[in-house]
């Protein structure tokens, strides 16, 4: 972990049993190169890592982004549009990191909203573009279990048997 201004950074991978660690790995076209390495270093705090003619390579808490210089495919989405990738933090990091981004001139996409407030399912969120308009989704939640809904379910909630389908025995 790296500090920047106030919050933990993940730079590296974590160590992995069996010697290979998993690298989650994303591509993304950039209009500009030396923009976007700027964006993801100085603005997000991510780790600059291999850079060759054409593209940079950068850690975004412990995942492995590439930054292709790519103007052509680097169009803006649409309005409304669903793709982005993400992190979720711990509250105080999200706090820290949305203040940080403030005062960095942040394209904010969505501002910082909660959802499911009060409830076990509560989420706080908000969604930043690169200068490329690659939308980066921030999040954290309150009950990480109840929100992903990996939470054992509750005797009362839980379905009972399914039927067996027609035709297989003791089915009606």
């Amino acid at each position: 972990m790296a500090w920047l201004g106030g919050l933990f950074v993940a730079q590296c991978r974590p160590a992995y049993p069996g010697g290979v660690q998993p690298i989650l790995h994303l591509s993304l076209p950039v209009r500009d190169l030396d923009e976007a390495r700027r964006f993801y270093v100085d603005t997000l705090g991510c780790t600059a890592a291999r850079a060759r003619p054409g593209y940079q390579d950068v850690w975004f808490f412990g995942m492995q982004i590439t930054l292709h210089d790519r103007p052509e495919e680097a169009a803006l989405l649409p309005a409304g549009s669903v793709r982005h990738f993400g992190v979720t933090l711990a509250r105080s990091d999200f706090d820290a990191m949305t203040a940080h981004l403030a005062t960095r001139g942040a394209r904010w996409v969505a501002p910082v909203s909660t959802d499911d407030e009060g409830e076990p399912t509560e989420q706080t969120k908000a969604k930043i573009a690169d200068p490329s308009g690659n939308v980066i989704e921030l999040k954290t939640y309150a009950n990480v279990a109840a929100a992903l809904e990996t939470a054992p379910a509750s005797p009362e909630s839980a379905p009972g048997p399914e039927p067996a389908p027609a035709g297989v025995r003791g089915s009606p």
